[in-house]
């Protein structure tokens, strides 16, 4: 049987298009997928052709690739298939109505767009369109995530009225960013929330929502420290979910910032950043919350079971390599990003319109919460980041 071959076409040519494009590149039967395959077939950058050319070599993209100097060229190809979008959350709305409205299925990184309004107008256009659309949290689609998923559902740590979740890296703003970065920079969406506090959000939402069968907004109540530049360094949000069929009323507790280390010594000394609790016992998942390998489940009759989650990859000697931000997994080593990849090629296979681990409904109500921690704590982006206007120059 053939297996059904994905074409990417990869907007924007920063360190996290590429360490998605080189997780596009090993063969999908490293980690037991046997029925897809992937293949960048452009990429774009809004810089320079030249720019795009040495991106598709470092990735490894076949000589056929197709090296853009616009956006606007990228869509106009006919041999993409989907685009994946690797702006900074400030563009996404334009980039993405962009690639809707020619037609092309949607991957979009987190967070969605910069607020919920704009995601709105973009699930109506790709309606409209007839596309995928999916937001790139490609931590939902670890097989960590499923198992944790499955631990909840299965009832065997009880009804869950508690989660934990915290994302916080020490990494001084004013020592380690300059004011245009786009952690800081208002222009860009940046602040810890949208950038960190959405991992928070997702283990919060992925077991007190996803989980539920009739799942229903939660209200918010939150707290946020903001950096010089008016963006937030940190902010902590109580998040209550009306009761279930499944359970009773629940509680999420979301925490992010960049003056306080979930995991200080990067040892795990610290332990568990992440805990879902039951009546029966609890889930624990160690840090980072957007890339976990490790698990542990406390059971009240004495259960410990404790699991590790390496990322597969072709193996040591395969002379390929993938990380971000300078880190480099070991050789041979995925990143983790090839499982949201796969989830796109199989909804394009099966004619599904949406990511299964995340509905499109899902991801606008989470960015609806993120509005309202906005709104609470009087933080407000440029009129021309939040505007529902297409096409805006930016």
């Amino acid at each position: 049987m053939s297996k059904f071959q994905l074409k990417w076409g990869i907007l924007a040519t920063g360190g996290i298009a590429e360490t998605f494009a080189r997780d596009l590149y090993p063969n999908p039967e490293c980690r037991g997928v046997k029925d897809v395959e992937h293949t960048v077939v452009a990429a774009a950058s809004s810089s320079s052709v030249d720019r795009a050319q040495k991106f598709l070599k470092e990735v490894r993209a076949p000589e056929s690739a197709k090296a853009y100097g616009s956006y606007e060229e990228l869509v106009k190809d006919p041999n993409v298939d989907i685009i994946y979008i690797a702006t900074p959350h400030s563009h996404h709305y334009q980039n993405a109505m962009l690639c809707l409205s020619a037609g092309k299925n949607v991957l979009c990184e987190k967070a969605f767009t910069t607020n919920a309004p704009q995601l709105e107008a973009l699930i109506k256009k790709a309606k409209e369109k007839n596309v995928f659309l999916m937001e790139a949290v490609w931590t939902r689609y670890f097989p960590l995530s499923i198992y944790v998923r499955d631990i909840i559902t299965s009832g065997k740590i009880g009804k869950v009225s508690r989660t934990f979740a915290d994302l916080s890296m020490i990494m001084l703003p004013e020592n380690t960013f300059d004011d245009s970065h786009r952690m800081v920079n208002p222009d860009l969406a940046g602040g810890a929330l949208l950038d960190l506090g959405i991992y928070a959000l997702t283990w919060i939402f992925q077991t007190l929502y996803t989980t539920q069968k009739d799942p229903k907004a939660p209200t918010v109540v939150s707290a946020m420290r903001k950096y010089k530049l008016g963006t937030d360094e940190q902010t902590s949000m109580l998040l209550t979910f009306p009761a279930t069929d499944a359970r009773g009323e629940a509680h999420g507790i979301a925490t992010t910032g960049m003056r306080t280390g979930a995991d200080p010594d990067g040892k795990g000394t610290a332990g568990a950043p992440i805990r879902v609790q039951g009546e029966e016992g609890e889930i624990q998942i160690f840090h980072p919350a957007f890339r976990p390998t490790r698990t542990k489940l406390v059971l009240k009759d004495g259960t410990v079971e404790e699991k590790e989650w390496t990322q597969p990859g072709p193996g040591k000697e395969s002379g390929w390599k993938n990380g971000f931000g300078g880190d480099w997994q070991p050789e041979g080593e995925g990143q983790g990003m090839f499982w949201e990849a796969d989830e796109c090629a199989h909804a394009l296979k099966e004619g599904r319109k949406e990511g299964q681990y995340e509905s499109l409904q899902e991801s606008l109500v989470i960015m609806q919460v993120m509005d309202e921690v906005r709104k609470q704590n009087g933080l407000k982006y440029p009129e021309k980041i939040e505007t529902l206007e297409y096409p805006v120059q930016i």
